[in-house]
């Protein structure tokens, strides 16, 4: 198979957003750090994920500035993975997923986990996008405006 073409020259924020966390591992990973996951054998027991792959996935969003290591909050000799502020700004992607996931994955009913606001212990607002003005834009609402 041959390799696959870097996108961090493509002018589409999408893509390159793709090409850093876009796979299945790279999120889940991103989604146990923002449940407090940091060290590599954690990651591991939670995912099921194969060693190699796992490490491949860690460097990865450290290069790509996501994670940093740093030595472990315990003292020990571990080293630990935690988000920057740009892993940190990913939040949003992430409950959007999780939202979208939660209104086509499941069937009415169907129990799964909540993401809820640690203040009142409710549930958080579902996301959408909003005009300047505060409202509700559908996609037809909204153009890309390409770069020529």
């Amino acid at each position: 198979m041959p390799p696959r073409k870097p996108m961090n020259k493509e002018p589409c924020p999408v893509a390159r957003g793709v090409d850093l966390i876009g796979d299945r591992w790279s999120l889940l990973i991103v989604r146990d750090a923002f449940d407090g996951t940091r060290r590599f054998g954690d990651f591991q027991r939670s995912l099921g994920v194969a060693r190699n792959i796992l490490t491949d996935r860690l460097r990865k969003l450290v290069e790509g500035g996501i994670l940093e290591m740093q030595g472990a909050s315990d003292g020990t000799a571990y080293q630990e993975y935690v988000l920057t502020a740009k892993g940190q700004s990913l939040f949003t992607v992430v409950v959007a997923l999780r939202q979208w996931g939660e209104q086509h994955l499941f069937e009415n009913g169907e129990r799964h986990s909540l993401l809820i606001d640690k203040r009142s212990g409710k549930p958080i607002a579902f996301m959408t996008p909003t005009a300047q003005d505060g409202t509700v834009l559908a996609p037809d609402a909204t153009e890309v405006l390409k770069v020529k």
